[in-house]
């Protein structure tokens, strides 16, 4: 099998870019690592055809010129087909962003997207993948991050998703208040109840609309901004846990550690010794 794979070290909280790869599969090949991943990972077929599924999702067979989507923690199964194996593309993402940006497209709630070869999106999809393969330096770092937004773009506005459940002034109030919380949250004044304060809305109210917008509490998107970071820096740094905690917004590392375990399942030190 012909492959390729490049970590990459670009480091942006909202829209990362971890990975990228190309494959060309032989007859009947499927991924035998885990299957549930820690980021979104995007693959674009190149040529030939293969069998994907997700979760509580159908299988259906794709081919050259589809897209398929591994969202984060969810299993996902595929496999080259036996007589045409497909050869594909991937570029895997993290940040605060990226799930936003999938969840306003048809790929978000589908996981696939059919013949998208002559659209925009795809165009911008093969030039960050050839960015990205260049290497790193200021010039193209900043190439690379532009054409992230521009293909994230072009996804949104070509294949578009289903409109939000909330419209109107609660839609309004839920984008107000994740711009509060995306802008702040690495201060430890950032809180819940200093959100609904700059705000000037009740905390039950914040709490309806985030759990009905994003399906979370106000307090666990807050968490999540944090935990999110925190993964990334102690991925990507040496810096000592209690830096850390304090650049993403709490007071002490002991705090930090609790909250980190719990939402990984792993302690700062530990997580920074795996490999995802």
């Amino acid at each position: 099998m012909d492959s390729e794979f490049k970590n990459l070290n670009t480091n942006h909280l909202e829209s990362n870019v971890l990975f990228i790869g190309q494959d060309s599969c032989p007859p009947n090949y499927f991924f035998r690592g885990n299957n549930v991943r820690s980021n979104y990972v995007l693959h674009y077929i190149l040529a030939g055809q293969g069998t994907f599924s997700s979760a509580n999702r159908p299988a259906v067979s794709l081919k050259r010129g589809d897209v398929f989507l591994l969202p984060k923690d969810v299993p996902c199964f595929y496999q080259a087909d036996g007589q045409q194996p497909w050869t594909y593309l991937w570029i895997g993402f993290t940040g605060t962003k990226i799930k936003t940006m999938l969840d306003g497209s048809k790929l978000g709630s589908q996981r696939y997207l059919r013949q998208v070869q002559d659209s925009q999106f795809s165009q911008y999809l093969n030039r960050l993948y050839d960015t990205l393969k260049c290497g790193n330096s200021l010039a193209n770092d900043i190439l690379a991050e532009a054409l992230t937004y521009q293909m994230f773009y072009q996804l949104v506005t070509e294949f578009p998703g289903k409109a939000s459940p909330t419209g109107g002034k609660a839609q309004q109030h839920l984008q107000l208040a994740q711009s509060y919380l995306e802008q702040n949250y690495r201060y430890s004044t950032c809180t819940v109840a200093r959100l609904c304060e700059h705000l000037g809305l009740s905390r039950s109210y914040l709490y309806t609309i985030f759990k009905k917008g994003l399906t979370v509490s106000p307090q666990g998107y807050l968490t999540r901004l944090r935990m999110e970071e925190a993964r990334q820096l102690l991925r990507a740094s040496t810096a000592p846990v209690r830096e850390i905690a304090s650049g993403v917004g709490y007071h002490d590392e002991f705090t930090f550690s609790k909250a980190f375990k719990r939402y990984t399942g792993f302690s700062p030190s530990a997580y920074r010794q795996t490999r995802y």
